[in-house]
């Protein structure tokens, strides 16, 4: 019964506001918006059902959850998993100033006001790449109640160690492409055609496997990406962070979480399967998925294996 009144409540706070929830609809636009720090949060409710509520927090800095409305039937088989955009990408609004705006805490007040907003009064957070910096920062900092559990996928935790992870992967490219990228850092110079390709070469090996074909047509979309936002708080690349974010660490508060917690990588990832062990290490009790053929990107690569690690975790915690 109590798992029942939980869906109920996200309806009947949707509904207040003219939405739906608790259903897919196709297509876009999103369900709705919430209001936060700095403007208006697009969201979308995918599924549905009396498990606890997912809400999943996308990567970038400046991407979009657009790749993941189709890439979570699983877990929404059974539960409503709200996505939404984070202001200045997406269907959400812009950024009228990136100073006062593109900060960790506000992104933190985002995942605040959304819950408060939709009636999320239980939750299991999922944070991929970026969004894991959003919700462990939102874990540390805003000490919530409710949350039953939290999935790092891909996680950014600490920019020195993504850094570190970088350059070993960037060891494992073609010559060609290595050189074009100790010229550009050498130089300082990311827009040439050279670092262009070797870039492109670095996000196939480790940035998703699946054909660009196969990704969802809104990932192709101008107005979806926000690369000022991405090169203002991370930097010209994957590979090089001279953003706001270029000083991240947060590896000894780990230890400080107390919460059934997943770090789920892919065999490819960007952070490689060392340092998640080492994340892991970090966090008493804490779980490691690997999912083999994937990349960074799991939810493009093998998204079936991403929905079960997520659902086996999830419905584990649920029962502890």
């Amino acid at each position: 019964m109590r798992r029942r009144r939980r869906c109920a409540v996200l309806v009947l706070a949707i509904a207040a506001s003219g939405l739906f929830a608790c259903t897919s609809r196709q297509p876009l636009p999103d369900d709705g918006f919430v209001g936060a720090p700095g403007g208006r949060i697009a969201f979308r409710v995918i599924g549905g059902g009396d498990g606890v509520p997912v809400l999943l927090i996308h990567g970038g800095p400046g991407a979009t959850s657009c790749s993941y409305v189709s890439t979570v039937d699983g877990i929404s088989s059974s539960r409503a998993v709200v996505v939404y955009d984070q202001l200045g990408s997406g269907n959400s609004d812009r950024m009228r100033d990136m100073a006062r705006d593109a900060t960790l805490s506000r992104f933190v007040g985002e995942v605040a006001a959304i819950r408060q907003q939709l009636g999320l009064e239980e939750v299991h957070l999922v944070g991929h790449s970026w969004g894991a910096t959003v919700a462990l920062e939102y874990l540390l900092t805003a000490s919530p109640t409710g949350v039953r559990s939290v999935s790092f996928v891909g996680p950014l935790l600490s920019t020195p160690r993504w850094i570190a992870d970088a350059n070993a992967l960037v060891g494992q490219l073609p010559e060609d492409a290595q050189v074009a990228i100790r010229a550009a850092k050498a130089s300082g110079r990311y827009d040439t055609p050279e670092f262009e390709a070797a870039n492109e070469v670095f996000e196939k090996h480790f940035g998703s496997r699946a054909p660009r074909q196969s990704f969802p047509a809104c990932e192709s979309m101008p107005i979806r990406f926000n690369s000022q936002l991405y090169e203002y708080m991370w930097g010209p690349s994957e590979f090089v962070s001279t953003g706001t974010l270029r000083d991240y660490d947060r590896l000894e508060q780990l230890r400080e979480l107390k919460l059934p917690t997943l770090f789920l990588v892919g065999q490819y990832d960007e952070v490689r399967v060392e340092t998640a062990r080492e994340f892991q290490a970090r966090v008493p009790g804490s779980i490691l998925r690997v999912i083999p053929d994937a990349a960074h990107g799991i939810q493009r690569d093998q998204p079936e294996a991403f929905n079960e690690a997520i659902v086996e975790f999830i419905e584990g915690a649920e029962r502890r």
